[in-house]
């Protein structure tokens, strides 16, 4: 099932391509899973990680993000996300795959997980969504840079877009970002040897026409606006306090600052008054957990479910 698309289309035109895969017959289903997926990729790498949850009771939903994917928008090609207000278009389609989900599905409650750039869009959504809406959140190699770093780089995104035009790959963020990370591993075999240790993933990766395309100057502003914003603890102090939140990094990827950026976070959650923040670094692994070699993913996944079971065992509304 998870490797069809369906079109979930929005008021303004756009096709959201979103998969589903059901959970399995023989099990009970227990929770809805929606999925968010990284930056210059799509929803369909999520396959072995959908079909885990699912023989565990999850009905999990992914889509591709506008500008990635099969995603199909009026005004977002490959690497951008709208022409105005993409960034709040991206939450505003999480929150639309959220509620279709809630209605196929109206007595389960909904984990939301996002992996790094999904990661940003899944705190992001938390924060923007009606109280009770999301029953937990699993926030995965996500990098919510300090205020200095994203200062500096939405200075930078602010000249090439006065330089150059917004709808226009950045020039310069891929220099401070994907070629960084990618000299930071050393004996690297390929470009993206940062994403995983497992090089038959890295290469899926490089040989998919879906990744590793150029990002717009103005797709670039959002990912470090929601950086900014997710940091925010005027907002995250209007959270329920017992909102469950699950955070992962890894001790080897270049893109978190080798995992320091997710104990960062997770010290914000926790003194913004969060008081169920689950942190944990795997220190031999890099940015791509899920598709790190196993048994190091399938750990990571199991991990991830025992820290669903608990959730789920603690009764509070859907």
């Amino acid at each position: 099932m998870f490797e069809r698309t369906t079109a979930l289309l929005r008021d303004d035109g756009t096709q959201l391509a979103l998969r589903h895969q059901p959970a399995v017959a023989d099990v009970r289903p227990r929770a809805i899973l929606v999925l968010l997926h990284g930056l210059a990729e799509h929803s369909g790498r999520y396959a072995r990680f959908a079909d885990f949850m699912a023989q565990r009771g999850f009905q999990v939903y992914a889509h591709d993000h506008r500008g990635h994917g099969m995603t199909q928008a009026p005004d977002a090609p490959l690497g951008r996300f709208a022409t105005h207000d993409g960034g709040l278009r991206v939450v505003e389609d999480v929150l639309v795959v959220i509620e279709t989900a809630r209605e196929r599905h109206p007595a389960l409650p909904v984990f939301l997980f996002g992996h790094s750039m999904g990661g940003l869009i899944a705190w992001n959504t938390v924060l923007a969504a009606p109280p009770g809406q999301v029953r937990a959140v699993a926030v995965w190699n996500a990098n919510f840079a300090d205020m200095v770093t994203t200062g500096f780089a939405r200075s930078v995104l602010k000249a090439e877009r006065a330089l150059l035009g917004s709808d226009v790959p950045s020039r310069i963020m891929p220099k401070l970002t994907f070629d960084a990370w990618a000299r930071a591993v050393d004996n690297r075999q390929s470009e993206f040897d940062w994403l995983s240790h497992d090089s038959e993933q890295v290469r899926r990766y490089c040989e998919d026409p879906l990744c590793g395309f150029a990002i717009s100057v103005a797709l670039w502003q959002d990912v470090f606006r929601w950086m900014q914003e997710g940091r925010d603890r005027a907002k995250i102090v209007d959270l329920d306090p017992a909102l469950p939140v699950h955070l992962v990094g890894g001790g080897k990827d270049p893109a978190t600052d080798n995992g320091k950026a997710v104990a960062r976070f997770a010290r914000v959650l926790r003194r913004s008054g969060l008081r169920d923040v689950t942190g944990r670094i795997y220190p031999a692994l890099r940015h791509e957990t899920l598709n790190e070699r196993d048994p190091h993913a399938k750990g990571a996944m199991e991990d991830f479910s025992t820290w669903a079971d608990r959730v789920l065992t603690v009764a509070r509304p859907a």
